[in-house]
């Protein structure tokens, strides 16, 4: 028996923490200046092999690249119908930046909506409310994955993320169900397959501009490391490990790709040594593919112009010139054990290390070139201390980079908040405010052109307005203290920003969901202007954006919303009417209740938008349409057997 190099989570949220174990560890940290890193790129595949053998070999330990034990830290397409009518006004994705697509579980051109769910793909005709076609991607196994969607004109790439598996090509030669593919459908009829991609690693993100995708997906090693016996202390296994690495192939780290053409003809494929790029520092643990597919085009070409990166990299943001993949520092590490005896006799300081804790924070950014057809080319990487919250962590303006961070001293015991400014042409920090939110750690950011937004939280919600007109010296130029938090913040035009997030105590418990309107037209005087509050209550919104919607033709805003209030649970979508200086609730969407071996229960409302006069919200059971002004029902069409 053999102990494989990547667990297997159940649960997509410990994919990312897992395989982001890759990093330093605590005796290992980094030594580049932060600001100072860059990427070199391999001569040939004997240098490559080398190098990633010594850096894999120099971070393993005696459980291999994991640990026995984890601990979790908080905190060409084909022409319409041209007798068609005029394609309904209608909302798209929420995204972060205009111009800039992301996957999401619904799509619309208006005239048409597109979902994904239970591994079929549907197609909803807008004019008659009615499914015209479906697509089962379920896999071999019969198994299906969660899915999100990219579309371009009649193409659209379902990105199938793997069933949240960390792990993805097995050393002793078989794959696990579930494996990350992206697929290709032709929607200008009855939906058909017309090529696929099969990576190795797990699905990371991806960005579209007009009809090119870019995919990030993060492998590791395929290393099978010998079964641990009894008797063999740490550091003999921990040596042990180390000769089975350095005595690795070249391809137990380069990623294969199998790529199917619309003939079916299937190929093979791996990134070449001299597309193998890696930073200064770097562990050999993990490896980052970047993927160019032009939907336009299909899977012809694909496969030939990937690159990779021997870099970790969790979070994705994108412009129409360039694309970043931020590494956070780790979430998770393995628990080492204290020698009580050989332990310090005073207290480690709060900015060193504590022994068996985590590394160091700080987040490496690489930028790499998105503006021309074909492969990304690497730009430039940074680093600067923390870590991010989410890809509104980032935002590029006029030719620099805004990167919030929250650094937390290694005991845990204290913590606070800042904003890097980075050139991008070189991404080295050129200017940073500091000092928010001490105590507390970042719930939320945007950054609208020259001014910034952050909101800490720990018992009180700061939110602070940045002034960044000037990069080598931002500056903090307002703060609103109030109870609760904000997760996320929307601009509303006018001076005014929508915040939706958690109301809590004096104490900082909180009590249910609040929606609150800012008034932030003077920077130095952030007020808020009207709070909506629901008790018990939770919604999507405050951790994924794309489950929010604000149409600003109409001031109508809407979110899921789920209450637990007096015993009872339910389920359903906000709807919120927003104006200049209020935010007041229009009514209530619910979808239909569902018996399912005697028990009823409300399918819970995941994303909505806006076609034309109507509101269509969307669950795994349904999609529902809703007079836009009433709220009256106008249908429900069924999107499960």
């Amino acid at each position: 028996m053999k102990t494989l190099t990547r667990p297997i989570a159940a649960a997509a949220a410990l994919v990312a923490a897992l395989a982001a174990c890759t990093s330093a560890p605590p005796d290992k940290a980094p030594s580049t200046p932060l600001g100072q890193v860059r990427l070199v790129s391999y001569s040939d595949c004997d240098e490559l092999l080398a190098g990633l053998r010594e850096k894999a070999a120099a971070n393993v330990g005696p459980w291999g690249f994991g640990g026995p034990q984890i601990m979790y830290m908080e905190d060409a397409t084909a022409a319409r119908d041209s007798t068609a009518k005029a394609t309904p006004d209608h909302s798209t994705t929420n995204v972060h930046e205009a111009g800039v697509d992301e996957p999401d579980l619904v799509k619309t051109d208006g005239d048409r909506v597109f979902t994904v769910s239970g591994g079929v793909l549907r197609v909803i005709d807008t004019a008659t409310r009615k499914v015209t076609g479906s697509l089962d991607l379920k896999g071999d196994d019969g198994g299906y994955s969660p899915a999100d969607l990219l579309v371009s004109g009649d193409r659209a790439l379902v990105l199938l993320q793997g069933g949240g598996m960390a792990a993805t090509r097995i050393a002793d030669g078989f794959a696990p169900p579930g494996q990350t593919r992206y697929v290709l459908v032709d929607l200008a009829g009855e939906p058909k397959v017309i090529g696929s991609i099969k990576p190795e690693g797990a699905h990371v993100d991806a960005r579209m501009v007009g009809s090119t995708v870019r995919l990030v997906t993060r492998g590791q090693p395929a290393i099978a490391f010998p079964e641990a016996k009894e008797n063999v202390g740490e550091a003999e296994r921990k040596a042990m490990n180390q000769a089975v690495v350095r005595g690795a192939p070249l391809t137990a780290w380069l990623p294969e790709i199998e790529i199917t053409d619309a003939s079916g003809a299937v190929r093979k494929a791996t990134v070449p040594c001299e597309r193998v790029s890696h930073p200064a520092e770097y562990t050999g643990t993990s490896m980052l593919t970047l993927h160019t597919l032009d939907l336009a085009q299909g899977v012809t070409a694909a496969g030939s112009d990937p690159i990779a990166l021997a870099a970790d990299g969790d979070i994705v943001y994108g412009t129409g010139q360039s694309l970043y993949v931020a590494s956070n520092p780790r979430w998770w590490w393995p628990v080492q054990p204290v020698d009580v005896e050989q332990a310090p006799a005073t207290e480690p300081s709060p900015d060193e290390p504590t022994p068996g804790g985590p590394p160091p924070e700080e987040t490496e950014v690489h930028r790499f070139d998105v503006s021309g057809p074909g492969a990304p080319s690497y730009a430039a990487s940074g680093k600067v201390p923390g870590r991010l919250l989410n890809q509104y962590s980032l935002s590029e303006h006029d030719g620099h980079l805004r990167v919030a961070t929250t650094l937390g001293s290694a005991d845990g015991r204290s913590s606070s908040s800042s904003v890097h400014v980075l050139d991008a042409a070189g991404m080295k920090t050129v200017g940073q405010v500091g000092g928010l939110g001490k105590g507390e750690r970042i719930y939320s950011v945007r950054f609208i052109g020259p001014v910034g937004y952050v909101v800490t939280f720990r018992q009180v919600d700061p939110l602070y307005t940045l002034d960044l007109r000037d990069p080598a010296a931002p500056k903090v130029t307002g703060e609103l203290k109030i109870t609760g938090y904000s997760a996320y913040l929307h601009p509303a035009g006018d001076g005014r920003l929508i915040g939706v997030g958690q109301e809590a105590s004096t104490e900082g418990r909180t009590l249910g969901t609040q929606i609150s309107l800012f008034d932030v037209a003077d920077p130095a005087n952030p007020r808020r202007l009207s709070q909506l509050f629901q008790k018990d209550s939770g919604s999507e919104a405050e951790w994924d954006p794309h489950a929010f919607l604000y149409w600003p033709k109409t001031g109508t805003a809407v979110i899921p919303l789920s209450s637990h209030a007096d015993g009872t649970f339910e389920t359903g979508a906000t709807v919120l009417k927003i104006t200049d200086s209020e935010v007041t609730r229009t009514g209530t969407i619910q979808h239909p209740s569902r018996t399912e071996q005697g028990l009823a229960y409300q399918p819970g409302i995941q994303r909505s938008m806006v076609i034309g006069d109507a509101i269509w919200t969307f669950s795994y059971e349904g999609a529902q349409v809703n007079d836009l002004a009433t709220l009256a029902k106008q249908a429900w069409i069924p999107l499960t057997s």
